[in-house]
């Protein structure tokens, strides 16, 4: 079923709007400010934008580098809607002929499928590449976001039925696109990660504080034995980020993707890149060890959430790791005033170290009717399990469960 695109109360507009709906398949041929007035409006009061995902200039690194394109499985159709004058949306779409570098899981999916003897790829997803956090994904230029958001999800639904592809997939999408999708007909899902929550603090003892006494002192044992791996930690962002440093963590990134995927999914080009172009939106912990850096943890920065993307080394210290990936994440939150930090894909480690389960969500749309139907009955019991998983994981959460519990 194709989603009905204008839901009321946006048909009488939309009577007066015309829109095309286009796909193309570089980024040049929509162009920075268009792109942007779309994805980050919000930049327009000299801030950051909200996430740096979805802006040009991340998309941009990722096709430029060959990160994405030929050879990647991930192939460019970006989307775009336009009245007679302007761009007034667009969304990061891609032809998927796998299913890696998603992290909402759909392998199953695909098996069933192609054992009842159908095609599961290509497939099409909306989606940053590589890249498991929450975000806008329908991209609206402000005044536009009924008609836009809609036109978008009927254009890309028309799309995949015309290239009689077996699904469409939208993930990571914002909890309020993913009660719109649904709206238009499109199945929901919903998932869980884990994310840390400032509640005000003035300082990393402030954290501490709210914690269980025994909850405490594991984090402050783990600490120190960290820091006593013989060297010294670093946060570097902005202009403070130099090419010597991404030569560094290129080696700690291949490392790390050789072991969980095989192959690296970001070339050695992504990071020249964003060297260039991104580094204002990217704070990296380095750890350097008898004048050499031997372990870093990559970050991006956005208004008011901290991103934790990669981790790698080339020496092995107890603790490094969580104090690299978390301990400073949370230190750098706290000293900016941000608001969450999202510790990236699974992972139940985290939550010993404050970061609590949070629902995360996706749509999906399936060509098949009868296989819909099946995967929308998986899909309703699999969110009462995660809601379940996330009560569950919170009750046995590090922080204090009574006012006087110390």
């Amino acid at each position: 079923m194709i989603p009905d695109p204008l839901p009321d109360p946006d048909r009488a507009a939309a009577r007066e709007t015309q829109i095309e709906i286009s796909v193309v398949g570089r980024l040049d041929e929509i162009g920075a400010a268009d792109w942007d007035a779309c994805a980050c409006p919000e930049v327009a009061d000299g801030g950051r934008p909200d996430d740096p995902f979805t802006t040009y200039r991340f998309l941009h690194a990722l096709e430029a580098s060959g990160s994405i394109g030929a050879g990647s499985g991930w192939g460019p159709r970006y989307l775009v809607a336009r009245t007679e004058d302007q761009v007034i949306a667009v969304a990061p779409l891609y032809a998927k002929s796998h299913s890696q570098g998603e992290f909402i899981f759909d392998h199953n999916w695909a098996h069933a499928y192609e054992r009842a003897g159908g095609r599961y790829y290509p497939k099409l997803q909306i989606a940053v590449p590589f890249t498991p956090a929450t975000g806008r994904r329908l991209l609206v230029r402000p005044g536009y976001e009924g008609i836009g958001q809609s036109a978008l999800v009927q254009g890309a639904v028309q799309v995949a039925a015309e290239a009689e592809v077996s699904s469409l997939h939208i993930t990571f999408c914002t909890e309020a696109e993913a009660e719109a999708g649904a709206a238009m007909g499109l199945m929901h899902r919903v998932s869980q990660q884990f994310h840390w929550v400032n509640r005000g603090y003035a300082d990393f003892d402030g954290f501490l504080a709210d914690l269980s006494s025994r909850k405490r002192k594991n984090i402050r044992k783990e600490r120190q034995t960290a820091h006593a791996f013989g060297g010294e930690i670093q946060q570097i962002t902005r202009d403070d980020l130099r090419p010597e440093h991404w030569d560094a963590f290129w080696v700690f990134y291949q490392d790390t993707g050789a072991r969980k995927w095989g192959t690296p999914y970001l070339t050695r080009r992504f990071f020249d890149i964003a060297q260039e172009t991104l580094r204002d939106d990217m704070m990296l912990v380095l750890a350097h060890r008898a004048g050499r850096p031997v372990a870093g943890a990559l970050n991006f920065v956005g208004r008011d959430a901290l991103y934790g993307r990669y981790w790698g080394c080339v020496e092995d210290h107890p603790c490094l790791h969580f104090e690299a990936c978390y301990y400073q994440a949370i230190e750098f939150a706290i000293a900016h005033g941000l608001g969450t930090v999202e510790a990236g894909a699974q992972g139940a480690h985290k939550l010993a170290r404050g970061y609590l389960p949070a629902q995360t969500h996706s749509l999906h749309w399936v060509r098949d009717q009868g296989f819909a139907e099946a995967i929308q009955r998986y899909l309703e019991a699999e969110k009462d399990a995660v809601g379940e998983e996330i009560e569950v994981m919170t009750s046995y959460g590090p922080f204090k469960k009574t006012l006087s519990e110390d």
